[in-house]
């Protein structure tokens, strides 16, 4: 199977709710979804909406780098950022996104281990996120990472929504 066919095309479950779980990613055309992630800690959860086509998708990745297991990054791309991130915008696109009119928020990439900075793996996924934004020349909308709090974050097909819970406490991200 090839690594964009990996990309689920998923309408909603009888709750509304398209669940994206750890090293998943889901792109959507149903406009009565919501995509929604959970225990986002130093994993990052990437969503992206274009408001014209009415496409929207979201990846939830582990690890920054695919080189350090190739045959878990063929198996499952969506564990590893720079892997992961490029075929979730494919997929987006192959359903008639436009680059030019993504909205892109991000949330997770926390410090919750108690590992005294040895592995820094929200770190880590921070900083493959921005390098790949940059060198792509994507702006994030709205992005809640860092920190030492676990995230569940979602978004709304409707209109590109996307909300943030932490510690039973909601908010919206984007719009601002």
């Amino acid at each position: 199977m090839s690594a964009v066919a990996q990309v689920r095309i998923a309408d909603a479950d009888q709750k509304g709710l398209i669940t994206i779980g750890i090293a998943d990613m889901a792109v959507s055309q149903d406009p009565s979804a919501r995509l929604i992630t959970y225990a986002l800690g130093s994993c990052i959860g990437v969503t992206l909406y274009d408001p014209v086509a009415r496409v929207g998708g979201m990846l939830h990745f582990m690890l920054p780098n695919a080189a350090t297991n190739e045959a878990k990054a063929a198996e499952k791309p969506g564990m590893f950022g720079d892997v992961g991130i490029p075929l979730l915008f494919k997929a987006a696109y192959d359903l008639g996104a436009r680059k030019e009119r993504l909205v892109v928020c991000a949330a997770g990439g926390a410090e919750v281990i108690d590992d005294d900075g040895q592995f820094r793996v929200g770190s880590r996924n921070r900083t493959i996120l921005r390098k790949l934004f940059w060198k792509n020349n994507i702006l994030l909308a709205a992005d809640d990472t860092g920190g030492n709090i676990s995230r569940t974050m979602s978004m709304s097909l409707a209109d590109g929504a996307v909300t943030i819970r932490t510690k039973g406490t909601e908010r919206v991200l984007w719009p601002l």
